[in-house]
């Protein structure tokens, strides 16, 4: 992790952002509503945890007994997962869920059930992803491993050639990894680094709530079904590893198309740490949505398909975005900034596979 502090140029189109959130706060007030969830959000939290709760349940009843009938539950169960995160998961994080912060503390903990740690993904997910997108160094999401290469700036490996074959393979291990290695790396990592994630627990203290945080996990989703379900422990084995494929896939897929794109940027801090831009135009630099008229869609992956808007306020529920939508296209026109977007999700997968085409064969760009 690259300890340099980033400053965004606060000169470049200031009047950008000023008159969209302008535009946005009038919005709200002019309509009476609120920014965080709706009756909307409960709905769609509700249908989302019975997808990923109720499966489990019939199966530990003993309501479900056939081996065909279990594995479809543990698939369902991994369209489940992934549904709770984006829907449920993702807004409370953010504290954009409810306006009572006490219900966004605790939905919060819904990574728990994920298999995830509520105090890495935010800050993971909330200062660095959000705060330095795709600059390399200081977005993790962008820095995978060595086996994937979503940087022109990370040093290219032989097998990068192949990268957008077989990189659809490693994304539906990801949620695998939450449950596996990387919260322990990744709590380990912030910890030497003096990253602070919590005001009120010590680093042993977040270390112990990790560990039992994923002791429950395991004894809920894995040895309570190879317990009691009536099929062999191996079997449950691999249907755990289905669920958590389809999970994966689902959740990286979704987020990659969002922000690893032929048009996306890279920009580079110089050595003093000045980005070019400031922080709403670095946002519509690096930021694609995707699928705006599918509402079907949009509705089942939490507004995701919306990371412009999602970029440029976090601290707003998704279920306001495609609202919002309007304002954010028409004020960067206005300014002559750009506003990516792709007509279906279909469109942003083909995109995202270009653009690991491309990286497979771009010879690392050297910061001058």
């Amino acid at each position: 992790m690259n300890n340099l502090k980033i400053k965004f140029s606060p000169k470049i189109k200031p009047e950008f952002i000023l008159e969209l959130r302008e535009k946005v706060n009038e919005y709200f007030e002019l309509n009476n509503i609120s920014k965080f969830g709706t009756g909307n959000l409960v709905i769609k939290s509700v249908f989302m945890s019975l997808l990923y709760f109720a499966p489990l349940i019939l199966m530990l009843t003993g309501i479900i007994s056939s081996p065909f009938e279990i594995f479809i539950s543990w698939v369902i169960m991994g369209f489940g997962m992934a549904g709770v995160g984006m829907v449920l998961m993702h807004d409370a994080n953010h504290r954009s869920y409810s306006k009572n912060q006490k219900i966004n503390h605790w939905l919060s903990k819904s990574l728990y059930f994920l298999g995830g740690y509520p105090a890495n993904w935010r800050h993971q997910h909330n200062t660095m992803h959000h705060g330095f997108t795709n600059i390399d160094g200081h977005d993790e999401d962008i820095n995978p491993g060595p086996v994937l290469r979503l940087s022109p700036h990370k040093p290219m490996l032989k097998i990068h050639k192949f990268q957008h074959i077989y990189a659809w393979v490693l994304y539906g291990l990801m949620t695998l990894t939450w449950v596996t290695t990387k919260d322990f790396i990744q709590l380990l990592r912030y910890k030497r680094t003096g990253i602070s994630l919590s005001n009120s627990k010590t680093y042993n203290q977040l270390l112990l709530d990790l560990i039992f945080s994923k002791i429950l996990y395991y004894v809920v989703f894995l040895v309570l079904p190879i317990l009691v379900l009536p099929i062999a422990w191996y079997w449950i084995l691999i249907f755990f590893f289905v669920m958590h494929f389809v999970s994966g896939f689902i959740l990286t897929v979704i987020f990659q198309t969002a922000h690893v794109m032929t048009t996306s940027a890279f920009p580079l801090p110089d050595d003093k740490g000045n980005v070019e831009n400031n922080w709403a135009i670095h946002q519509l630099l690096t930021t694609s949505d995707y699928a705006p008229k599918s509402k079907i869609f949009s509705w089942m992956i939490g507004g995701l398909n919306y990371q412009v808007e999602h970029h440029l306020f976090p601290n707003i529920s998704h279920v306001h975005y495609k609202n919002l939508s309007k304002f954010v296209k028409d004020t960067a026109e206005k300014y002559g900034l750009p506003y990516y977007v792709k007509r279906t999700f279909f469109t942003a997968v083909s995109d995202h596979y270009k653009m690991l085409r491309i990286l497979g064969r771009t010879e690392p760009i050297i910061n001058p």
